[in-house]
């Protein structure tokens, strides 16, 4: 449900495992070139579709008797998407989120969303999640992803949907951990992708995603995460990947701001959605319900949000008091 980069190309990873797949959209231009043509052009050019994947533009065609409901919308936008479907999702199917951001206003994961929306139980909510760069997995390189579930043998059944040969799959019962991970690495890849607009090198990026790595793993455990599972694909592999692609939206988001552009401009150019522009606030939002400090979040929030110039806040963020060095603090 929903076909962007990455919902597009679930779809394809779903059929290249032996699924039978539907893809909605919400524009018949964009589901007219992916049935006639067989490629997502406006998001995916170049990369070809199988020719059984079916677009359509009615979710009622796209929701009939499916086994596993794949929801790839924009993060603030799934609660109003997911209210007109809850009527046609077929009984028993696991309902997977492939969002990566904090609702605004709620501070509620994606996956809470879905539950509280729809209606179900956290046994048919499952998240998928990992250093999914869509581009490079649509064409076939060698990438891995982590389904999970609190029933583990949803996250099997997740598993099998979408391993392939060139894709591998481990599973978690950890869905906060998994989810909270994905989130917030879109807010540390802003922050990483302004150093390098400032023309920072390899060790400011370093310093920020280990710094990042370590927010990410107080707020999980604050939370009730396994600390584990940010050392794994869905913490510190994804947090990589979004840092340091220049094909991650989020990171390229930054690299513009620090490069002199405002957020307008950078938010006009920009053709996809960087999740963590909007989630950066219900992040922090969630840190300080939690007092969990953040810095590299504040600091992001301050940038976007308050005017604070880049510099400044880089300068804010260095000159913080060291405090000792430990794994997960």
């Amino acid at each position: 449900m929903g076909a962007g980069s990455w919902g597009t190309t679930f779809a394809k990873l779903l059929h290249d495992a032996g699924g039978e797949v539907v893809l909605w959209g919400r524009r018949p231009e964009l589901v007219e070139t992916i049935n006639e043509r067989h490629e997502n052009a406006d998001y995916l050019p170049g990369v070809g579709l199988p020719a059984p994947i079916r677009a359509t533009l009615d979710p009622a065609e796209a929701l009939d008797g499916a086994d596993f409901v794949a929801l790839a919308v924009p993060a603030q936008s799934l609660r109003d998407n997911l209210s007109g479907w809850v009527p046609l999702l077929p009984s028993g199917a696991v309902l997977v989120s492939l969002m990566k951001g904090v609702e605004l206003g709620t501070t509620r994961r994606m996956s809470e969303v879905v539950r509280e929306v729809a209606d179900v139980p956290e046994e048919r909510v499952a998240v998928f999640s990992g250093p999914n760069v869509a581009r490079e997995i649509a064409t076939g390189e060698p990438s891995a992803a982590v389904a999970a579930c609190v029933d583990e043998q949803a996250a099997v059944g997740l598993q099998a949907a979408t391993m392939t040969p060139y894709f591998r799959v481990y599973t978690s019962t950890d869905v906060i951990g998994v989810e909270l991970g994905g989130a917030i690495k879109n807010v540390v890849a802003l922050c990483v992708g302004m150093s390098v607009g400032l023309g920072f090198g390899s060790n400011t990026q370093a310093v920020l995603m280990t710094r990042g790595l370590a927010e990410i793993t107080r707020l999980g455990i604050a939370l009730g995460a396994d600390e584990h599972t940010f050392a794994g694909l869905a913490g510190m592999g994804d947090l990589a990947a979004s840092c340091m692609s220049p094909l991650a939206r989020n990171r390229t988001f930054g690299e513009n701001l620090g490069r002199g552009m405002t957020l307008e401009q950078v938010i006009a150019v920009t053709k996809q959605t960087a999740e963590g522009v909007k989630s950066s606030e219900a992040v922090l939002e969630l840190a300080r319900k939690h007092n969990v400090e953040m810095p590299i979040t504040e600091a992001v929030v301050s940038v976007l949000y308050h005017g604070t110039p880049i510099t400044e806040a880089a300068i804010s963020l260095i000159s913080r008091s060291p405090k000792p060095e430990r794994y997960g603090v």
